[in-house]
């Protein structure tokens, strides 16, 4: 992704050298993502359809949440707004005002389309036109990482970047400025350069081992520190959204590729044994398992500065927070993003590399506070791991928000991050927690107006979703697989 970007949006201010290695593996488990990627992909140049044909991929109208709040529970984070997405006050303050005077309502999900969309295995591409309802929805992509490497690799070759293939064993670094000079590989051949992207992962083979920035550990808020995984033969549906389906001792997700599903079970070592948690999830997946299970071990944190000296370091280098809500890929293009709005001239400035680590070390906080959201808010008491996650101090960022939506059913807004408003009410509602207030505007039409327009926008949306064709069928019109040699 770095590389694609820099040669394509930068060809004029540097020179791209991919180094790599075939010996070394992609973690690549199924890749499920954020709208975001869609906007990415298109300043590359990249073809939706062949992307798509490419990678095995589905659309993602947005992650089902099982078992959550209670056991038995159900909710759609979606990719797109609850009602209308429109005035002065949000939809939601609207809808907690009826529950609380008593009004009978379905889930608020009921009032989204790409939930609705969701629930009936459909999809469309969303209306250009903003009035209607069919244009209140985004969507993201379920596709295979191991595929999509390879792919972005082809096309920044095609724009000019070299690839050099060999494992780096060691790094050059300047006596006075501490910068890394060039890299060495295995075979002795040395790779010089100005500016380091270190895409190394976990290893953190610069940033990490020859930089020595620190790691900031956030496992006390988020204890998963393991993941099995195992693809399965698609024996269901191929369902347009993620699945988190929650766990003993962790939580389980389920991506629907073209032609395969992945799954794992993301799991705290301290409550559950790998042998334990290998067991759950193949008693667990739905279809013949198509190799044997992995496991994956990490631990929750980013560094404490992402570019220090000429070494930018970009995802997994950066830092880890869990696939829950789908933002490794978003994080590593945030960091691409920023990289290039920030890219040197002749020289690095401290007030460059100053403001990338403020907005990365930003990024990654922001998306903390929610994914420590969905653990904590929860009434389950049924494992000494939902235990402890409901009973933990949180950071005081999420304890304010928490409070102030209690409160009032205030989202906080932010300029910038991941998440907007529909993404906080949709885990709030779907975990039971539900205002006490509302912004006092909302108390303004009557009770009947209301419910007559909440039937009104169910029957629109009902009749746009029967109006879209099953995903299946959507997918094999659009971008189907390429046939097998």
């Amino acid at each position: 992704m770095a590389a694609t970007a820099l040669a394509k949006l930068l060809p004029s201010r540097c020179t791209v050298e991919l180094v790599e290695s075939e010996a070394i593996g992609i973690i690549g488990v199924g890749e499920a993502t954020l709208p975001h990627i869609r906007a990415f992909n298109e300043r590359l140049g990249i073809v939706e359809a062949e992307f798509m044909a490419a990678t095995r991929a589905t659309f993602k109208l947005g992650i089902e949440f099982r078992d959550w709040g209670r056991i038995g529970d159900s909710y759609i984070h979606p990719f797109g707004t609850f009602g209308r997405g429109s005035g002065e006050v949000q939809f939601h303050h609207y809808y907690t005002r009826l529950l609380r005077d008593g009004v009978p309502l379905p889930p608020i999900e009921s009032y989204s389309m790409a939930c609705s969309l969701a629930r009936a295995n459909r999809f469309g591409q969303p209306a250009r036109d903003p009035q209607q309802i069919a244009s209140t929805f985004g969507y993201a992509y379920q596709f295979d990482a191991v595929a999509f490497a390879p792919y972005l690799r082809r096309i920044a070759e095609g724009l000019g970047a070299r690839r050099t293939e060999g494992r780096i064993v060691a790094a050059e670094r300047d006596s006075q400025s501490g910068d890394v000079t060039a890299l060495v590989l295995e075979d002795g051949r040395r790779v010089e350069g100005d500016l380091f992207v270190d895409c190394s992962g976990f290893v953190a083979l610069l940033i990490g081992k020859e930089l020595a920035e620190p790691f900031e550990d956030w496992s006390r808020w988020l204890p998963a520190d393991r993941a099995v995984a195992v693809p399965c033969r698609t024996a269901t549906a191929v369902t347009p959204y993620t699945s988190a389906i929650a766990m003993p001792s962790g939580w389980r997700w389920r991506i629907p590729l073209q032609h395969r599903t992945g799954n794992g079970y993301v799991f705290a070592s301290d409550f559950l044994s790998e042998s334990a948690a290998t067991d759950a999830l193949l008693g667990a997946v739905e279809g013949t398992p198509l190799a044997d299970p992995r496991i994956l071990r990490f631990k929750a944190g980013r560094r404490a500065r992402s570019w220090v000296n000429n070494v930018v370091a970009v995802g997994l280098a950066s830092g880890f927070l869990e696939p829950l809500e789908s933002t490794s890929l978003y994080l590593v293009q945030q960091a691409i993003t920023a990289l290039i709005e920030l890219f040197p001239e002749k020289r690095i400035a401290p007030v460059d590399r100053d403001e990338f680590n403020r907005l990365i070390n930003m990024e990654y906080d922001r998306v903390r506070d929610f994914l420590i959201l969905h653990y904590h808010a929860t009434e389950r008491d049924d494992s000494p791991f939902w235990t402890y996650v409901r009973t933990m101090p949180v950071p005081d960022s999420l304890a304010e928000k928490m409070a102030l939506f209690k409160r009032r059913g205030r989202v906080v807004k932010y300029r910038e991050g991941a998440f907007l408003d529909a993404s906080w009410v949709s885990v709030y509602l779907g975990q039971r927690v539900v205002p006490t207030g509302a912004d006092p505007r909302a108390a303004a039409p009557s009770t009947d107006s209301l419910v007559a327009g909440l039937d009104r926008m169910r029957g629109e949306i009902a009749a746009a979703v029967g109006a879209m064709p099953a995903h299946a069928a959507f997918l094999a019109g659009y971008c189907p697989m390429p046939a097998a040699t």
